[in-house]
């Protein structure tokens, strides 16, 4: 029982750790409260998600399927949407309308601290299972898996969501395209990660290095077009 605040501080730390990272690509910081709020927000949202989850994966075993197609369509719609849609609600319904939310690049900030709040929880959920022995080996592993795994793919598939929610704002003739290009990607690669986690061998190794490095890229390369598009406002705006 002692351990339990323990494993919250240790959950906590691979999200703050690419919440700082992160926090530094916005030129003009957030205030302290909403990054709190949000991430507080994106840790509340976990446990609701996680019956959801449940209950699908439940549902799902009612049907004659091979054991291959159901891990499939639980990774893909029974987590993958689920987590990506219920971090893009969070920002739908607590920031759009926020006088703080005042440029695009907000969209991908605040996506990633939703993303990275509910990565938070799941981390300390799964050391809180941890078992003796060997429990401070397990749990530098397991953390240190999560940071470099899915710690970071929820930043990247928030960051991506929240790239497009921004585009959609700003050309709201095909904002309903646009965020559901966004949601779409984030959702696949989302499902093709929690799939590649399964494998056995070198071919996971390889599935999620590649993967991860390329959103890695996509997201970087898609701040820079955010900054743009920041900047292109700043000249109509003198004009």
């Amino acid at each position: 029982m002692f351990q339990y605040p323990i494993f919250i501080i240790l959950g906590l730390i691979p999200s703050f750790i690419w919440l700082l990272f992160y926090l530094r690509k916005d030129k003009r910081p957030e205030p302290n409260e909403m990054v709190i709020k949000i991430f507080i927000y994106g840790m509340a949202t976990t446990l609701p998600v996680a019956l959801i989850e449940w209950g699908f994966v439940n549902v799902l075993k009612k049907f004659d399927l091979s054991s291959t197609m159901m891990l499939a369509i639980y990774f893909l719609l029974g987590v993958a949407l689920v987590e990506e849609v219920a971090k893009y609600l969070i920002i739908r319904i607590r920031i759009l309308g926020d006088p703080e939310f005042d440029e695009p690049i907000d969209a991908m900030i605040y996506m990633i601290i939703a993303g990275l709040g509910f990565a938070a929880l799941e981390n300390i959920l799964v050391l809180f299972v941890l078992k003796q022995p060997d429990l401070m080996e397990k749990t530098i592993l397991t953390l240190t898996g999560r940071f470099i795994g899915a710690t970071f793919l929820h930043a990247l598939c928030s960051a991506n969501i929240g790239f497009f929610l921004a585009l959609s704002l700003i050309k709201k003739k095909k904002n309903l395209l646009y965020l559901t290009v966004g949601l779409a990607v984030s959702i696949i690669l989302h499902g093709v990660y929690n799939l590649a986690i399964t494998i056995e061998g070198w071919s996971k190794t390889i599935i999620i290095i590649t993967m991860l490095s390329g959103l890695f890229l996509l997201v970087w390369y898609e701040f820079k077009k955010v900054n743009k598009l920041i900047l292109y406002g700043m000249k109509q705006a003198d004009n």
